[in-house]
């Protein structure tokens, strides 16, 4: 998965679209003027490759890519705010805020959100802050699992970030190679609880997070067959989508060059990996994964993510207006 750089791919970017290794295309705020520009750039991008995954990074709060003509969606810790007030409400606001989340990113063409987040709120990181629905790992599941419900509604997959969980340390893995000390037992009982309750319920995807957790494993977690292989395929059982976070980021670099970057999180277990704001390097990356095969299994995970059908436009814009007014009424 890759980005363009504009509006509309050029020449150079087309082509490298339609190579058969790109599986999918991330847009960013600078992809996006106005909802009519993101149809035509959707329609675009699925005409250079039908089956390719339009995605983006719409959470709702500070982490929304499109806003002009969309729903300003809350920040997910406004949410468990409420939770500590108002469960019930907290809960039907959460699937208001996934059911609204999806439907416009569908009815403008994109295929996936990199949404929910997952991570708990230790109080400790600046870039995750109130991305994080809550601090209690039990009310984030419930949380993301009625977000979850919401984005199923509107027929979108989920996927779950940043396991096995960014909220503990202070360090941007955007700008560093975050450490985290903490034992597995410690992990288990609070960062891994809302990505085990969610891969429990049929979770589709999960991106995983550029960590060091150097008590339990001498490879960051996006590089680690233990974390992504022992722990989220055996020991949790999950047959979703692995995503590397974005091999660009600054804690992803010390696992070498573009390529070497790329063959590590692939070798580890990942499904598929992005590569942003790097031109030059998502060509060296596609070179030189020349004959690369992803497995059957890989390939089936992927397919799982498309969209599924929705009933008639008309019933499920009823239900888009039932979602808004929802949010319209509980929301300050």
């Amino acid at each position: 998965m890759l980005d363009i750089v504009g509006l509309h791919p050029d020449g150079d970017e087309s082509a490298l679209i339609r190579h058969p290794l790109v599986g999918g295309v991330i847009l960013f705020s600078r992809n996006f003027e106005s909802p009519g520009q993101l149809d035509v750039l959707t329609a675009e991008l699925h005409n250079l490759k039908p089956e390719l995954i339009i995605a983006v990074d719409h959470e709702g709060g500070r982490v929304q890519r499109f806003r002009n003509g969309f729903t300003e969606l809350p920040a997910m810790a406004a949410l468990g705010l409420r939770f500590d007030t108002d469960r019930a409400q907290a809960l039907r606001l959460a699937e208001a805020v996934g059911f609204v989340l999806a439907w416009e990113l569908r009815l403008h063409g994109v295929d996936l959100s990199f949404a929910p987040v997952l991570d708990i709120d230790h109080g400790h990181s600046d870039v995750i802050g109130d991305r994080a629905f809550h601090r209690d790992p039990e009310v984030v599941a419930l949380l993301a699992s009625a977000l979850r419900v919401g984005l199923r509604g509107a027929g979108f997959a989920a996927v779950g970030k940043h396991f096995p969980g960014h909220g503990f340390v202070k360090a941007d893995s955007h700008h560093d190679l975050p450490e985290d000390t903490r034992s597995l037992e410690t992990l288990k009982h609070l960062d891994l609880l809302p990505f085990q309750r969610l891969i429990e319920a049929g979770l589709e995807g999960i991106m995983q997070a550029h960590i060091l957790y150097s008590a339990i494993d001498a490879q960051p977690a996006g590089f680690s067959s233990f974390w992504l292989q022992q722990v989220l395929r055996e020991t949790f059982g999950f047959d979703g989508v692995i995503f590397s976070d974005d091999l660009s980021m600054e804690g992803a670099l010390a696992a070498g060059q573009p390529i070497d970057r790329a063959h590590a999180a692939l070798a580890a277990g990942c499904d598929m990996v992005l590569l942003c704001n790097d031109p030059e390097a998502a060509q060296q990356i596609v070179a030189g994964l020349a004959g690369f095969q992803s497995s059957p299994d890989s390939q089936r995970r992927l397919a799982r993510l498309a969209p599924s059908a929705l009933p008639s436009l008309e019933v499920g814009n009823a239900r888009y207006q039932d979602e808004c007014a929802v949010l319209q009424e509980m929301l300050p």
